[in-house]
């Protein structure tokens, strides 16, 4: 069918333009070498994982960080309350899996108390949700991602390489009636996969208000046995939701930090998404750095440079300086299309 221009989408370029708001009273603007504001905090608490996801880790796993070097929840929150009044407005709780972490709630509470933190979202691959939704949003979360590459059962094992009885439905579901809204599924599509089920996923949006988001595999590190033949373009994806229904490009979900451009397909709830780091680069309105689960400060995700935050932080020295100093190195863009990914194995090991 047709894709109507409805004037209000945000594609990647338009945003990195588009006016922004302004910092809240007492935080500074802080901003990169670019001029991009950055404000927006990737949190990994972990690098492991219950599950071996195909594009993500390594069938054997990793070799996994010393308990020792893994930063505490009493130092995480330590990073954000000083960084905070610097800028950073918004948090992401990522592993590995965050999930499989004991009393993730407890870092959330902890997070959620710290002054000029504005929101709080989770990604996870879902397995834990219908057991962790309600205690997390009791403590304080505001919204969940999560990943789902198959809705076939049979198929969701294959991929993720573990049988832990994940059903997506179940687990969005119970996201959404926790209010961990807007919902978000990421599909990391892989052509002769998973890509015969685009339609079925796009199909949930005009049942649910979900926000189901396509993005490009990224053949990285261990992962290469996953090439460009797997690379699904995100123009193909759009196309065969078209096919669907009458597609408008939208502003999509409230309260997102990421770079998806949003589709609705007529009479929906919900939106679908696409995220396209290989066809159509969004380095230009990048606005987050990461913390890896000891401690480096990351800032961009396929780049090789990072800045030790542990050292200063377990020997008292403010973290300011460093923060500055690493956003003054932040790269322009990304060399994934190099294959050049900064020494990573593993996506699993900063959290995505």
């Amino acid at each position: 069918m047709t894709i109507i221009e409805s004037g209000t989408a945000a594609a990647p370029d338009a945003r990195a333009s588009a006016p922004e708001p302004v910092a809240p009273q007492g935080q500074e603007t802080l901003r990169d070498q670019y001029g991009r504001r950055i404000e927006y905090l990737r949190i990994s608490v972990t690098d492991r994982c219950n599950f071996r996801c195909v594009y993500c880790m390594p069938l054997e796993g990793m070799a996994w960080l010393p308990k020792a070097d893994i930063l505490s929840y009493e130092e995480i929150t330590e990073v954000v309350r000083q960084l905070a009044p610097l800028g950073l407005r918004r948090l992401r709780i990522t592993g590995g899996e965050p999930t499989i972490r004991p009393e993730l709630a407890r870092l959330v509470a902890m997070l959620r108390a710290v002054p000029g933190v504005e929101d709080i979202a989770l990604s996870t691959n879902g397995v834990r949700l219908p057991a962790l939704a309600e205690l997390l949003r009791a403590a304080g979360l505001d919204r969940v991602n999560m990943s789902a590459d198959s809705l076939r059962p049979d198929r969701i094992v294959w991929t993720a390489r573990r049988d832990l009885n994940f059903d997506p439905i179940r687990s969005a579901q119970a996201a959404e009636n926790a209010g961990l809204g807007p919902i978000k599924i990421n599909v990391v599509v892989m052509r002769g996969i998973n890509d015969d089920e685009i339609e079925d996923f796009a199909r949930l949006t005009l049942a649910h208000p979900w926000h189901v988001r396509f993005i490009e595999l990224m053949p990285v590190g261990d992962m290469r046995a996953l090439t460009w033949d797997h690379v699904v373009p995100t123009d193909e994806v759009v196309a065969r939701i078209a096919a669907l229904g009458d597609v408008t490009e939208t502003a999509g979900p409230a309260r997102g930090n990421g770079p998806a451009v949003y589709y609705r397909i007529a009479g929906g709830p919900g939106s679908v998404g696409v995220i396209s780091p290989l066809t159509h680069t969004y380095c230009a309105s990048c606005n987050r750095v990461r913390l890896t689960a000891d401690g480096r400060l990351r800032t961009c995700l396929f780049g090789d440079h990072e800045v030790d935050l542990r050292t200063p932080l377990r020997t008292g020295v403010p973290l300011g300086p460093s923060f500055r100093a690493a956003l003054a190195a932040k790269p322009l863009e990304h060399e994934l299309l190099q294959m050049r990914v900064g020494g990573l194995r593993a996506l699993s090991q900063v959290g995505g």
